[in-house]
């Protein structure tokens, strides 16, 4: 319950002794509690993400109608890069693709690499097609539906 104040700063009566009731709802407490919650919610949204090591489960989509004739891309265990079924060396992959492909960069390579390859060398050889300007790249896994 509120009272308003008169300008002299005494309390404005009605009658007998009647104090005069403000109808209004005070806000400041109500932004106080939401800029706290705010706070909080901007300290504790960075923690709630984790950085875990992660074993990729083999994917269980449904599988994209593959072309007549896919190019595939395969990075061995010993990092060797084969086009095909040709092993061929990095620095001559873009001309081996573009003989592959007939020279069409919209064409869609299947990469594909062994388990004991690490990520880090799989990403090299994407960056590797992608400067030879091949974007549609698609990653090959085994089947996990059963």
């Amino acid at each position: 319950m509120g009272v308003k104040l008169g300008s002299s700063g005494a309390f404005r009566r009605r009658g007998d002794d009647d104090l005069v009731e403000a109808h209004e709802i005070n806000v400041t407490p109500f932004i106080d509690v939401m800029l706290v919650l705010l706070i909080i919610f901007m300290v504790a949204a960075p923690l709630a993400t984790v950085d875990l090591g992660v074993d990729l489960p083999a994917s269980t989509a449904e599988p994209q109608p593959r072309p007549d004739k896919p190019v595939f891309v395969t990075v061995k265990p010993d990092l060797s890069v084969a086009v095909g079924e040709d092993v061929i060396a990095r620095e001559t992959l873009t001309s081996t693709l573009d003989g592959a492909t007939q020279g069409r960069k919209d064409e869609r390579i299947f990469l594909r690499a062994d388990k004991a390859v690490s990520y880090g060398d799989l990403m090299e050889v994407m960056n590797l097609l992608r400067n030879a300007g091949y974007l549609k790249i698609a990653l090959v896994g085994l089947d996990g539906r059963s």
